[in-house]
């Protein structure tokens, strides 16, 4: 299925999940309710809703935040699942420092402050030779 017949339908589907039917006189007459520029015409609303356009980018912003939904979205679908970016613990980390660094990461961002800062000090301190 081509981009525009699945642009098509995601707005019909943002469109009856906010509560209107989807079609062209009713996305006219809410669309020109909300934007500045140049109305779309009936046949103009067709058109997207029909999949044989996509509104440019001012109008889909007007389409989005009236329907609820995100601009990115509307025009594109449901982005796919990003796989976690962190790396792996690397093997040489030791458990009680995976707990630790978790325990740490989990503390509110204003206890985690002066444990940033103590480890900076301990970091640059001159370390003893043994």
């Amino acid at each position: 299925m081509d981009e525009k017949k699945q642009f098509a339908e995601r707005l019909r589907a943002a469109m009856r999940a906010a509560g209107y039917e989807a079609r062209p006189n009713v996305l006219e007459q809410h669309f020109n309710e909300r934007y500045w520029g140049r109305s779309v015409t009936y046949q103009g609303a067709r058109r997207w809703l029909m999949g044989l356009s996509i509104p440019e980018q001012d109008k889909l912003q007007v389409l989005a935040q009236w329907l609820g939904v995100e601009p990115q979205t509307l025009r594109y679908g449901t982005p796919a699942q990003i796989a976690d970016a962190t790396p792996p613990w690397p093997a040489v980390t030791d458990p009680a420092d995976r707990a630790a660094i978790s325990a740490f990461l989990a503390l509110p961002p204003d206890r985690r402050k002066p444990l940033r800062e103590l480890i900076a000090q301990l970091g640059v301190a001159p370390r003893r030779r043994r």
